[in-house]
């Protein structure tokens, strides 16, 4: 199959999960003290975090590859009208949540690593991330019910299911485990949308066929 430039693009989702993966890994090296099964992950990129120069080092693919993945795979799906328009318009609204995110975080970074929630740009950060949550939950449960309709590339709605169970799983167990492996539970959430952009921008390096998927 020929593929054209934005079908390579979709290796950038890839590339986006690989560089937060490492600075999920690595970033705690530069952080005295730092436990990640009792932390969040934010806590690495908080502007008083000791961690906060590796974070943006390892991590500086993240968010900008996962952002032109997705954004071309909407590019793809509307200029050759794959899919039916329930598929198209998850895909769009999770688009959407990662540019929230890529954003609003960029503008609204945590103050401070572990303490209590109290300035505006704090608040705000909460605000954000509660956009992020919704739309993903919104766009992958679309996903799923396009898949379940056979209305999306074969085995993509059961990608968004997994995504959707990580991140469910995550939310739930924050609140459901001791507060000495919160940082566990809250992993499940944080890896969920950015796995689920890697498998986007699979799908849209193989243009959407699922034979090849």
């Amino acid at each position: 199959m020929n593929k054209k430039l934005i079908n390579y693009m979709g290796l950038l989702g890839i590339i986006s999960l690989i560089s937060y993966t490492a600075a999920v890994i690595f970033s705690p090296l530069a952080y005295p003290g730092y436990n990640w099964m009792a932390q969040a992950v934010s806590d690495l990129s908080a502007e008083t975090a000791p961690s906060k120069q590796l974070w943006g080092q390892l991590s500086a693919l993240y968010g900008k590859c996962g952002i032109v993945s997705s954004t071309c795979a909407c590019i793809w799906l509307a200029d050759n009208k794959f899919g039916a328009k329930i598929f198209r318009v998850g895909v769009y609204l999770f688009t959407l949540m990662n540019w929230v995110s890529g954003v609003g975080y960029a503008m609204f970074p945590l103050d401070d690593a572990g303490k209590e929630i109290a300035s505006f740009q704090e608040v705000m950060h909460i605000v954000v991330t509660a956009l992020v949550v919704l739309l993903s939950i919104v766009s992958l449960a679309v996903i799923i019910v396009a898949g379940c309709q056979r209305k999306a590339p074969k085995g993509i709605g059961i990608w968004a299911a997994v995504a959707l169970i990580m991140m469910f799983m995550g939310a739930i167990g924050i609140n459901a485990v001791p507060a000495e492996y919160m940082g566990v539970a809250e992993r499940f959430s944080v890896f969920s949308a950015t796995g689920f952009n890697a498998v986007l921008g699979w799908y849209l390096f193989v243009s959407f066929k699922a034979k090849e998927v």
